[in-house]
Formats: structure tokens, sequence, C-alpha cells
């Protein structure tokens, strides 16, 4: 029998349903996981999480609130590694996590802060507008094992409502997630962050990875380096090697387990 119960937890107030399907046997439709995650009526999270585990090795099904799939989730991977190691699935220390964008390396203490490393990001070519944006509104696409168009501006107070899509140049038919950066003056960032299939939200982790690659770049593209970034939901610190791998580290707290048994009914 499917067990109803799930956990729900966040990163930097980037928050997940958590569903443990270790072997695979609760599918979830592009309905239903809306359904959960819808804010008035369900739960209410940016994200389901299904926790597979694959030839030996725990896989991160991720799918956005609306329900269409992601390949790279990097504050929902720690929320799934802290979960793994609190119920005693995994021991602590270094261990690998699979996703659609390739394996990914944890270092998971019994408490505290996780490190992951997302593994090689790059700037892409092509130029890239922001129709919404009066100034400053050339951006620079960078690929963090998903697409993202990250923009610095003066001011995050002048970037508006970030619940519908910001309008790009060239159209991108499978959408992009949007950041908006502000530079501080004591060398840290702001950031905001439209994710597509989901709208504004607290954090994005591949988008704080993707903030710290295009920050290099536009200081003159010199790696190693390391960032401190500021989304509304946190602190989060990110270390591009030499090789252009973004290590990226932050909080991962599991708030409460929840029930799904309503929310099921239609699949069961």
């Amino acid at each position: 029998m499917i067990s109803p119960l799930a956990t729900y937890g966040h990163g930097t107030e980037n928050d997940f349903v958590l569903v443990f399907d270790p072997d695979g046997v609760q599918e979830f439709s592009a309905e239903t996981i809306a359904r959960i995650c819808d804010r008035k009526t369900g739960i209410g999270a940016d994200g389901l999480i299904r926790i597979l585990k694959r030839d030996g090795t725990w896989f991160m099904d991720y799918r956005n609130r609306d329900g269409s799939i992601a390949e790279m989730c990097g504050n929902g991977i720690r929320v799934m590694a802290r979960y793994l190691v609190d119920r005693g699935h995994q021991r602590p220390g270094i261990f690998p996590i699979n996703t659609r964008s390739g394996k990914k390396f944890l270092s998971v203490p019994e408490t505290g802060d996780i490190t992951v490393n997302m593994g090689q990001i790059a700037i892409e070519p092509g130029a890239l507008i922001c129709d919404d944006l009066e100034e400053h509104n050339t951006g620079i696409r960078v690929n963090v094992g998903n697409p993202h168009a990250v923009f610095f501006v003066n001011s995050l107070e002048k970037v508006g409502d970030l619940k519908v899509a910001p309008k790009l140049t060239p159209v991108f038919p499978e959408g992009m997630n949007v950041e908006f950066v502000e530079e501080r003056s004591d060398g840290e960032l702001n950031m905001r962050v439209h994710e597509r299939g989901v709208g504004e939200t607290r954090s994005c982790g591949t988008g704080t990875c993707a903030v710290a690659m295009a920050a290099t770049f536009r200081h003159g593209g010199k790696l190693p380096s390391r960032w401190v970034i500021h989304p509304p939901g946190g602190r989060l610190e990110v270390e591009i090697d030499a090789h252009s791998n973004a290590i990226l580290t932050g909080p991962a707290l599991l708030v409460r387990d929840v029930d799904l048994s309503k929310f099921l009914e239609k699949q069961i």
C-alpha cells in the first residue's frame, strides 16, 4: 500500500514537498502536483521532489509547481539530502544524488549547512534583452544544467512584479529562469528570481550559481571566485573553481510531515 505521508521542507525559503518513493511505485500527474503545490488549497510549495533509488543511487525526480519537469534544483537537492540523513536512509558525509542534469556530490553533516557540487556551468553566447527593463536590459546567459538569464540592475525595487515571466528577446519556447541582481557596497549580491513553471520564488539554488558565474564574468572572468548571495529567503555561498565547477553551500530544513491523502484520491 502506498503511504500518503510526505514531508515539507525548504532551503532559504525555496520550499518543497518530498515524497519518499525509493521503488518508484507512486506516479504523480502534473495536475496532481499542481494541486499539492497550490498555496491556497494545497500544501503550498515551489515544487515536488520524489525520492527514488535507481541502480543503488538516489535519484531526485523534481517537478515544478505547475507539474512540469525540471532538470535540477540546487536548494531542492540539499533538502532531499537532509531528508535522507535525518530519516536514517543515508549516513552523513559525502554521497551522490543523480538528477536529470547528471550526478551531483554532496557533503552532508549531521547538522548545519549542506554543500553540493553543482558541476560545470558556463556562460553561453548570444545577445539577450529583457523587454520589461527600461535600462540595464542586456543580460548574460548561463547554463547550470538548466537555462538562466541574469540581469544586473541598479535597484531590485525597480524590477517590478515577477509573478509573470519577464519578456525576453529572443523568445525561448521552453522558458528561462530569470535572475535580477543588485551589487552591494560590501561586495555581496542581492537577487530576485522568476523560475519557469513556478513564478517568483524566495530563492533558487541554480539561479544563485548562475548569478555567481555572471558576476565573475562581469568582473573580468578570473577563476576561482567566491560570492555571497542574498535572495529574499536567506543567504547562500557559491564558489566557482578553476574548472568552472559551482559549489553551492546553504541551509536545508525539514519543517513537518504532511498528509497527501486527499490529493491522491483521484489517482488511487
